[in-house]
């Protein structure tokens, strides 16, 4: 389903009247409090439910969802992803990606050569984003999200172009 997105992984559940508690995916975990509603994926399925409430637990987010009145039902939800719909996130600032959309890009150097896909990106905490790119051998190649580095992010034709600085 393209227009949704995951935003956070159910780990946990807290007390008795069926809170759970999730890791959350985004940079800003303050974003839940403007949400009405998430998309919980068991199986195959899209779940949709009102929240009711949130809270936090350390660095984790704590949702009360509608229907989820006991333990034992946020039992069931213990492991699942939780995602949104695009819409309800707005549009983002010029430059900046939703990781979901920047995963399977191709990505070149700047005088053509195919360095691979990008295979995952994750954060450095006080630092900059690496997008890692598998090629078709399965190597690996770590490119720092800097400007010095990343010269275009083309969405809509699927590619990356990159400069390779000395070091990588």
């Amino acid at each position: 389903m393209e227009n949704v997105l995951e935003i956070g992984q159910i780990v946990n559940t807290r007390g008795l009247r069926g809170e759970v508690k999730l890791n959350s995916f985004s940079e800003d975990s303050h974003r839940f409090e403007k949400l009405s509603t998430i998309l919980v994926k068991n199986k195959n399925e899209f779940i949709e439910y009102e929240i009711e409430k949130v809270t936090y637990s350390k660095h984790q987010v704590v949702l009360k969802l509608k229907g989820i009145d006991h333990i034992n039902y946020a039992e069931k939800l213990k492991g699942l992803y939780v995602y949104v719909r695009r819409e309800v996130l707005g549009k983002l600032p010029k430059g900046v990606y939703y990781i979901a959309d920047l995963i399977g890009l191709d990505v070149y150097t700047e005088t053509g050569e195919y360095l691979g896909k990008v295979d995952d990106i994750f954060g450095v905490p006080k630092s900059n984003d690496v997008y890692v790119v598998r090629n078709d051998l399965g190597q690996l190649k770590y490119l720092p999200s800097i400007p010095e580095v990343l010269k275009e992010i083309d969405i809509k034709n699927k590619k990356i172009i990159v400069n390779l600085i000395k070091g990588l």
